[in-house]
């Protein structure tokens, strides 16, 4: 019989992804980095800056069984590849390691703006 603490230390491996049973702290962090790095690969075909960068993800939030719930937007709500960017999004997400399942929700409250840019979108995109 394994306790408490022994069981956090366990993860088992299926479908390829690595599934935790009961992630740290320090695991969550790294997991969560990892996710911030796949979204920076993510662009709107019409947007040279990355949909992190741009400002467009609202809430990651990373279960301890690795279920990622995950607020985003788009810079406007009728834009033509929402499809294609959620995809890109939530098999991206998915690919990382930790991450067993990604509920991808798509918000419109509260509304983007140019604000919500990182300095280096600003500057890429001459704000």
């Amino acid at each position: 019989m394994y306790n408490r603490e022994k069981i956090s230390t366990i993860a088992k491996k299926y479908s390829g992804t690595l599934h935790y049973l009961n992630m740290t702290q320090e695991e969550k962090t790294q997991i969560e980095e990892r996710i911030v790095e796949v979204l920076k690969t993510v662009y709107d075909p019409e947007i040279p800056v990355n949909v992190y960068d741009l400002g467009l993800i609202y809430k990651i939030d990373l279960k301890e069984d690795g279920d990622l719930d995950m607020d985003m937007t788009l810079t406007a709500p009728a834009c033509p590849a929402a499809d294609f960017i959620m995809e890109d999004v939530r098999q991206k997400v998915e690919s990382v390691t930790g991450v067993n399942s990604a509920n991808i929700n798509l918000v419109f409250e509260p509304v983007w703006d140019q604000s919500m840019m990182s300095e280096e979108a600003r500057v890429e995109l001459g704000f």
